[in-house]
């Protein structure tokens, strides 16, 4: 088993808003083996975005983490500020047509982020980025440096943005949701890239999603947050084959190709400013129990390196409920 290049351990985030304190992050641990594919998924609501923004160290401002660590290549970038890892992880940002400043050219957009970030001269810089936009596959890289965002199509924007992520020479990239803008035909064109990235050049890849179609495609490893605590965790073709967790598999029953009847899941993720007590998913849940409402469920192992946060994770939902 390789290394992990990231590894974040009992992560809570915390804000203080007008309607009171909010709890994102919940003891939240995940790990991103090196040259490893790792997805998390799960409803808008439930932290993806808050623990992308705690590894990259861009949570608002007042957001507190009173517990929990970040390790990135063996040191703790949570605590410690001198150990950035700003340059060795690459992000992929969800929204292609507004994660690029419109009135700058595209390519002095990546070249200042690579003066900051990146070893050598400003020549250098400029013969790597269009070696990378060769890579992503953008037609005539050296002029592709001399246009503006808007003379690009929403699937050329996302290359841009890939190779952006890539720029620095990372070790992990990071990516938001980055094909939720795209028609398939374009989703398919750039999963295929992210894919063939990773394995060509040795990266590791934190894949957010809330489509488990994109995450079968892509990751070898998922965790499942809800509420901003896991739920499940594994490998993806077993996590996708035999789900254990009430969530995942009322999840996995609302995917267009497993669902007989459009059900959908009763009710809504709770609010962070009032979640539930015991297991967070109780108030959706259907085969809900006593002892769920009183202490949060650890997260327990199973075989196959799975783990699921549900002691009834046995239990069978009702048909109606699964369609």
């Amino acid at each position: 088993m390789n290394a992990p290049v990231l590894e974040v351990q009992g992560l809570g985030v915390r804000l203080r808003s007008d309607g009171g304190i909010a709890d994102i992050l919940d003891d939240v641990s995940i790990s991103v083996p090196r040259g490893g594919t790792v997805g998390v998924v799960g409803e808008s609501g439930c932290g993806k975005s808050t623990l992308l923004r705690a590894i990259l160290g861009i949570l608002p401002r007042g957001a507190e983490t009173p517990r929990g660590a970040i390790l990135f290549e063996g040191r703790d970038i949570l605590s410690d500020r001198a150990a950035s890892a700003r340059g060795r992880i690459g992000f992929v940002p969800q929204d292609p047509y507004l994660s690029l400043n419109p009135v700058f050219r595209a390519g002095d957009q990546i070249l200042e982020i690579m003066r900051r970030h990146a070893r050598g001269s400003r020549a250098d810089h400029k013969r790597r980025l269009v070696e990378l936009f060769r890579a992503v596959q953008l037609p005539d890289p050296e002029a592709a440096l001399r246009k503006f965002p808007h003379q690009f199509s929403g699937g050329q924007r996302q290359r841009l943005l890939i190779a952006a992520a890539m720029s620095c020479d990372p070790a992990l990239i990071i990516a938001d949701e980055p094909t939720t803008a795209l028609d398939v035909t374009t989703q398919r064109e750039i999963l295929a890239l992210l894919r063939g990235l990773v394995a060509e050049r040795g990266l590791s890849l934190l894949f957010v999603t809330h489509d488990f179609g994109v995450l079968a495609n892509l990751c070898a490893e998922v965790t499942v947050l809800y509420a901003g605590r896991v739920a499940e965790s594994g490998p993806t073709r077993e996590v996708l084959d035999a789900p254990r967790h009430p969530y995942t598999r009322m999840l996995l029953a609302c995917h267009p190709d497993r669902a007989t009847e459009p059900l959908g899941i009763p009710g809504t993720v709770p609010a962070a400013t009032a979640q539930p007590g015991g297991c967070r998913f109780h108030p959706r849940c259907p085969i809900v129990h006593s002892g769920c409402v009183a202490e949060p469920p650890p997260l327990q192992p199973l075989p196959g390196d799975r783990a699921v946060a549900c002691p009834w994770h046995a239990e069978p939902l009702p048909e109606a409920i699964l369609g």
